[in-house]
């Protein structure tokens, strides 16, 4: 009997080490050829057309490989394909679907076992084993070509075509990298690689001197807060006004206990200083990458850069190299594109960036939004590039292409010029109120979480915060923040929107969001020990946060107190009890402390029904958009194999937060929506039909959605949000908005 799992296992490995799509899916056939000891294994391909090409064979003429196309539904391979059913017969051609195809020689073949290779429900090919001895493949074996095919689907999905590949040789090998999008927009220019040595690959060696290996440590760190000064002076001077205070996120993890006393620790046990480096980042980007959480879980991408630039400070490679002799625009690509990298660029010259690594919320897709520079995320290393390539930077939609045909550079010239006109006519509204035509104003926050966002907020005219969270320095210390340095973080973000409103999460930390020196562990962690829960079971860390955050609101007054995943009125009671002890206790001290606003997230479906009965202990609703379409759909957006099904626009999710809307309104409760939905304009012309009128959002996206806000009345709105709660497709929902946004004039900001 197979062993299905070694064997998989061993396929697949094997699969993924191989360069090229024609190697792997020839290693795909002659694996199973072998492991089975059949006579023939063909793997066909189904084109644009539905058409079965033989796009590899193991006991078939080679020649038909390629050449050989079986019509939709034809043939045995078509009936497999067509009703996603495998066929199993001893006696092949007596099969009345049987087609004979003399070129591929299969007349010698009597047996026939064909199995279907589904992918997230298209059906991408067919896999087929034959024998010259009549039988009927046992039940074993059968299984054992239905299991592998269902695994190897997922391979095959990401494998371009044959055809794909030849139009790509023929195209002076240009390379088209799939990612995701890190910052919008389109651009061109020529390649430059990112080579920053990797603090991963340091080497394990011991330290002879402890002593002096810690005084070049300290030292070092000074190196480093001096590099990152020079390096924001000369970002600062060359480009956007405010994009310096990206830095400030590298100049607080380079004072973080954290990262300092661990390598020292490291150091003392008798470790290298880059030895003591590497095990320290590591550990670091460990607790961050272990969330689910795409912005916290993004932050291991930041201590990772920063483990760069000391270890190649240390390795003498650090530091602003002199410009090149930059006479074209520069896309800049690497595993990641740290602010070193930027700041060797002619002023100016800067055009794009494509990271191997990262996602839209990495360090540099942040940077890159900040100065309005296209970025594309998580690509897939092109090959035989040495740099001075041309290349194409699509942010629209995470695509980046390497050496492009001449067509390619002239169409997406095209898009480029496009994008750049509407940028400026966007930074027009900078200023501008969101007011909709039929004078509805809309308020338009921002969402941050690292003192390194409060910068693009506001230059993008955020009217406040509505979600800041605070997990940050919680996970960046090697022990509970004290009291005094979780104010001095909250009193800059406060500060620095004086005048409008912040809304502070308090610590929504457990189940995915683990802190290194309190690690818990729970079969089911999304419905676990989190948020509200934990807080209120560990009162004395919430009572210091609370104090911290109402101390730094002193003289500023703007801080408004959000609870995550609350579900009883018992929670609340409780928060209410410690939020009035803070007060008391800070007021016998000597603060003159406003009593800030409390208010709950909706992101459990729970807390929908008892908002009316939470009415006289909170002041505000906020509904967290991504938690509470998670939750509905019982979907994981960042699981590969459904997250193609999660849509916030899913009509259960618009029904629920319709009725939100209508309780709150019924109460005389403000509300405002955070997540995803804020940045879409689909999403947002639904929920100005649906009477949200305040919405929270990365920066980079206000002005858009500020456009949309003073194009749209809410009538029309309200009209467009009728014909969709009638519907029952979160896709012909898409559709019919987007077709009613482009009606008044608003195509571009689907396109451009």
């Amino acid at each position: 009997m197979i062993n299905v799992i070694r064997e998989l296992t061993r396929i697949v490995q094997a699969v993924a080490q191989s360069d090229s799509a024609a190697e792997q899916v020839d290693l795909v056939v002659n694996s199973i050829s072998d492991v089975m000891a059949v006579d023939v294994c063909s793997l066909y391909l189904l084109n644009g057309a539905g058409d079965a090409v033989l796009a590899s064979t193991k006991g078939l003429s080679k020649t038909a490989v390629g050449k050989v196309r079986l019509p939709a539904k034809q043939g045995l391979v078509g009936r497999v394909a067509a009703t996603r059913h495998s066929i199993n017969l001893a006696d092949a051609d007596q099969h009345p679907d049987y087609v004979y195809v003399p070129e591929t020689g299969e007349e010698r073949f009597r047996s026939f076992c064909g199995v279907p290779l589904v992918n997230a429900g298209e059906v991408l090919g067919v896999l087929v084993v034959q024998q010259g001895v009549g039988r009927q493949f046992s039940e074993d074996e059968e299984a054992f070509l239905v299991t592998l095919a269902a695994q190897l689907a997922m391979v095959v999905h990401r494998l371009p075509k044959r055809e794909d590949e030849a139009k790509a040789d023929a195209a002076a090998m240009t390379q088209r990298l799939t990612g995701v999008k890190g910052a919008s927009g389109v651009a061109i220019g020529v390649l430059r690689l990112c080579g920053e040595e990797d603090v991963a690959h340091a080497a394990d060696a011991q330290c002879e001197d402890v002593d002096a290996e810690l005084a070049q440590w300290y030292e070092l760190l000074e190196r480093a807060r001096d590099e990152v000064e020079r390096e924001r002076k000369a970002v600062e001077a060359r480009l956007t006004e405010g994009v310096s205070a990206i830095f400030g996120a590298y100049t607080l993890l380079l004072s973080d206990a954290m990262l300092v006393d661990q390598v020292a620790e490291h150091i003392r046990a008798g470790c290298a200083l880059p030895t003591a480096l590497r095990k320290t980042i590591s550990q670091i980007e460990e607790v961050f990458r272990a969330m689910d959480d795409p912005y916290l879980k993004a932050r291991c991408e930041d201590i990772h850069q920063l483990g760069n630039k000391l270890y190649g400070l240390w390795r003498n490679e650090g530091g602003i190299k002199e410009s090149h002799d930059d006479t074209q625009p520069v896309v800049l690509m690497g595993r990641q594109v740290g602010i070193s990298d930027i700041a060797r660029v002619k002023s100016g010259m800067l055009a794009g960036i494509v990271c191997y690594d990262g996602s839209s919320l990495s360090h540099s897709a942040v940077l890159a939004n900040a100065m309005d520079i296209p970025a594309v995320m998580g690509v897939k290393a092109p090959k035989r590039v040495s740099g001075g390539e041309t290349v194409i930077v699509d942010g629209n939609h995470g695509v980046a292409i390497v050496n492009p045909t001449d067509m390619l550079v002239s169409e997406f010239q095209k898009v480029a010029d496009e994008g750049k006109e509407l940028s400026a006519q966007l930074q027009l509204l900078r200023e501008a109120d969101s007011t909709t035509p039929d004078g509805v104003n809309m308020r338009l926050y921002t969402n941050t979480g690292l003192l390194a966002d409060i910068a693009p907020g506001l230059n993008y005219g955020a009217q406040g915060v509505g979600l800041y969270r605070t997990e940050i320095p919680f996970m960046v210390h090697e022990s509970f923040p004290s009291e005094e340095e979780q104010i001095e973080v909250y009193r800059q973000v406060l500060r620095s929107y004086r005048g409008k409103p912040v809304y502070m999460r308090v610590l929504d930390i457990g189940g995915d969001k683990q802190l290194p020196y309190f690690p818990m562990s729970e079969e089911n962690p999304a419905l676990g020990w989190r948020g509200i829960r934990f807080c209120l079971d560990n009162s004395p860390l919430l009572m210091t946060q609370v104090r911290a955050m109402l101390r730094a609101s002193e003289g500023v007054n703007n801080l408004n107190i959000l609870l995550p995943m609350v579900i009883s009125g018992s929670e609340l009671d409780q928060f209410h009890e410690i939020l009035q002890d803070a007060l008391s206790q800070l007021d016998d001290e000597g603060y003159k402390i406003q009593t800030p606003p409390v208010g709950v997230m909706v992101e459990v479906p729970a807390t929908i029904s008892q908002l009316p009965f939470w009415r006289d202990r909170i002041d505000f609703v906020s509904i967290g958009s991504n938690d509470l379409s998670q939750y509905l759909l019982a979907l994981d957006r960042n699981n590969a194999r459904v997250s193609s099904r999660y849509d916030h626009i899913h009509p259960a999710v618009l029904h629920e937060i319709q009725r939100v809307v209508n309780t709150a309104r019924i109460l005389h409760l403000p509300i405002s929506l955070c997540g995803e939905m804020a940045s879409d304009p689909v999403a947002v012309a639904l929920l100005m039909g649906m009477g949200v009128t305040t919405v929270s959002m990365s920066a980079p996206k206000l002005l858009r959605i500020k456009w949309l806000v003073r194009t749209l009345p809410v009538f029309h709105a309200e009209k467009i949000t009728a014909m969709a709660l009638s519907m029952d497709s979160a896709q012909e929902i898409r559709e019919m908005v987007r077709r009613e946004l482009c009606q008044l004039g608003l195509e571009a900001l689907f396109s451009a």
